[in-house]
């Protein structure tokens, strides 16, 4: 009897072992626009509440003021849209507050912008810490940046509001 327990004890751990495998390599979609969680997104309006809960019922615990903020879709709930800022903090906000636009931010105290994604290469101006950028494309290690009129290339860990897997152009 006690073998029989150990086999059946076996078998579910197995079992356990390999849904939660399974679950874990499957994309996270969100159950309202089917679109990938987290994700990041950037503040459309020049002024956005957000809220504790995902109505105008839920108080408002803070306002975004920054129009180009980038911000973190974590969770979707109708027209509602569960999002993180830089520092973390969180909240729901309207989506028709939101654009796809990427932007990002600055996390390091002053930033090279390269003209070449390469560390060698010649710096085209210094960008400061919390400084809204425009992100046009991002390869395995840099990402190609607009701010205050200067294009260039900046490394993707200096960044906030790309993740270490985005590659695009």
């Amino acid at each position: 009897m006690k073998q029989k327990t150990s086999v059946v004890a076996y078998l579910v751990l197995c079992l356990l072992f390999f849904t939660h495998s399974t679950a874990a390599d499957t994309p996270v979609r969100g159950a309202v626009t089917n679109l990938p969680l987290p994700r990041f997104v950037s503040l459309k309006a020049s002024e956005g509440n957000v809220r504790r809960g995902p109505s105008l019922d839920h108080r408002i615990d803070w306002i975004l003021k920054h129009r180009n903020t980038p911000l973190q879709v974590v969770a979707e709930y109708g027209h509602w849209r569960k999002v993180l800022d830089f520092e973390g903090a969180g909240g729901w906000i309207h989506y028709a507050l939101l654009s796809g636009s990427r932007m990002v931010i600055v996390r390091d105290e002053l930033l090279d912008l390269k003209q070449q994604p390469k560390t060698e290469s010649l710096s085209k101006a210094q960008l400061q810490q919390n400084v809204i950028a425009r992100v046009s494309a991002c390869e395995s290690k840099w990402c190609k940046i607009t701010a205050g009129g200067y294009k260039g290339w900046v490394q993707k860990t200096a960044l906030w509001g790309v993740s270490s897997d985005d590659i695009f152009d």
